[in-house]
């Protein structure tokens, strides 16, 4: 396999590292019932040696009843991925420095500002519990979430020769839309897009040079994508169609066979799972979710057809609007026209307009399209990689406009301040009762100081000052990674432009 160049795998450093610190520096909710119900698979089976929830379900409303036991209603892949990873942990959670430290949370003033008055307090079981959580979305989140900026970064080396064009797209992905707030959950959302997206690179560029092996791998990422968060189905059957339609017609039956192998594993599995907690390879713990049992049973798990209320409200609403939160993203819709126009990289230009469309249109018609308690439209997750691509067209098409880089600046300024304003609100996501949640929710929390637990209350740190540390890291980075560019690090990779690359990255004109 070739070497990146040092100037690639530099400038890939720092935009994981500005990523990944700024994730990994606020703690992931407590007492979100959407991950307490993973977590509380991930301590059933490595404590108890069962799925059966009984001893933990009190702490979450996710969960599914089948007979007289509780299971997680969610999507097993990233519960399974953590199960060997509490395996291990858990041998330090028995060491003395654990019940240490606890007392010292326990006495911590800052750390107690963010508890509720009417709870029980800090607890040995309860510091356990967050601790694995922690972990566990540093591993299972916020890595992945990183390490797809940085393949979004590198990918987009196919359509310009600009490090800061593809720098911001990649920055404004991974710190400016909810892919950020969601790097910090447990969640499916973000562990799925990664696969999602290493998948597509894999399949749409070089693939003629690959091995059965890779073939497999991919198929396997992109199965395990599935496992993970049930709609990734919509973008597994997109780029399997095409992997395909590409190999029959070179012949490369032998990797395609690799390739559907790969992908069914993780269904062999899924359906093993199934058949041993809910009866049948193919029954979901949806179907015997205790508590929404009306959404889940609506229509086709949930889906009842499109609803032009529920698009606005996706895309524009105060309440869970993409483009209020992210307006950068509006950059995608020219960028679209763009790239049509240029006529290049087409299987990757449909298969991304498929990916985006397909979630649109399955998000608009889901009875429970806003996600509950949320930040943005967190069913969309999986395919905003695929809306950030083609903003790299506008910026290169609109770079020297005044006009475009003035409004372009202010989208991205908005977007940090409604994205990080609501993410870090509080300590919980915004209820679905609040129909504006920046107004009624974010800003009477930041006027409170009520600020998401985050490790500068680790250091005594308060509020709205808990977070400079954070700032300064941040300023730090990014200072040294603009020196470095302007040392060089922003020149055009092994002679080739652009123009050049995208002609044949697809092996298509």
């Amino acid at each position: 396999m070739k070497q990146l160049p040092r100037n690639t795998k530099l400038n890939s450093l720092f935009i994981f590292l500005i990523v990944f610190l700024s994730i990994a520096y606020t703690f992931p909710r407590w007492a979100d019932p959407n991950q307490d119900s993973r977590l509380d698979m991930v301590f059933a089976v490595v404590e108890d040696g069962t799925f059966q929830i009984d001893r933990f379900v009190w702490n979450t409303v996710d969960y599914a009843k089948v007979g007289s036991h509780y299971y997680s209603d969610k999507a097993p892949g990233i519960a399974f991925l953590g199960i060997p990873i509490y395996a291990v942990v858990k041998q330090l959670f028995d060491l003395p420095v654990m019940e240490s430290f606890t007392n010292w949370l326990a006495q911590s003033s800052s750390f107690k500002s963010t508890l509720r008055e009417e709870g029980s307090g800090v607890s040995l079981g309860k510091v356990r519990f967050a601790l694995m959580q922690i972990i566990l979305v540093v591993i299972l989140s916020a890595l992945p979430t990183s390490l797809l900026a940085v393949a979004l970064f590198n990918y987009l080396r196919r359509f310009s020769d600009s490090v800061p064009s593809r720098a911001v797209v990649a920055l404004s992905y991974g710190l400016l839309t909810p892919a950020w707030v969601y790097g910090d959950a447990l969640y499916g959302h973000q562990l799925s897009a990664f696969l999602i997206f290493i998948g597509f690179v894999g399949i749409t560029d070089g693939w003629g040079d690959a091995s059965k092996g890779r073939s497999f791998l991919l198929g396997l990422l992109l199965g395990y994508s599935i496992l993970t968060e049930y709609p990734s189905v919509l973008a597994v059957v997109a780029l399997g169609l095409y992997a395909a339609i590409r190999l029959t017609s070179r012949r490369g039956y032998a990797m395609l066979l690799f390739f559907v192998l790969g992908g069914i594993l993780p269904g062999i599995g899924l359906m093993a799972y199934n058949k041993s907690v809910f009866g049948g390879p193919f029954d979901l713990g949806y179907a015997y979710s205790a508590l929404w049992q009306v959404q889940h049973q609506t229509g086709f798990m949930s889906l009842r057809g499109l609803s032009i209320q529920a698009l606005w409200g996706i895309l524009f609403s105060n309440f869970r609007g993409l483009f209020i939160l992210s307006p950068w993203l509006l950059a995608s819709v020219a960028g679209f026209v763009i790239w049509w126009r240029r006529r290049i990289a087409r299987p990757a230009f449909w298969i991304s307009l498929a990916i985006c469309g397909s979630f649109l249109v399955f998000n608009a018609s889901s009875v429970m399209w806003w996600g509950g308690f949320a930040v943005g439209p967190r069913y969309l997750l999986p395919a905003l990689p695929f809306l950030a691509v083609p903003t790299i067209f506008t910026l290169s098409r609109f770079e020297k406009a005044t006009w475009f880089r003035i409004t372009f600046a202010l989208s991205l300024l908005w977007s940090l301040v409604a994205t990080w304003g609501l993410a870090l609100a509080g300590q919980a996501y915004p209820s679905d009762t609040i129909q504006n949640p920046f107004i009624d929710y974010a800003l009477p929390a930041w006027r409170q100081g009520d600020v998401a637990r985050n490790l500068g209350h680790l250091m005594s740190l308060t509020g709205a000052l808990s977070l400079v540390p954070l700032g300064i890291l941040c300023m730090l980075l990014m200072a040294g990674w603009l020196r470095w560019l302007r040392r060089g690090g922003n020149k055009p990779l092994d002679g080739v432009r652009a123009k050049d690359r995208t002609l044949v990255s697809d092996g298509t004109a």
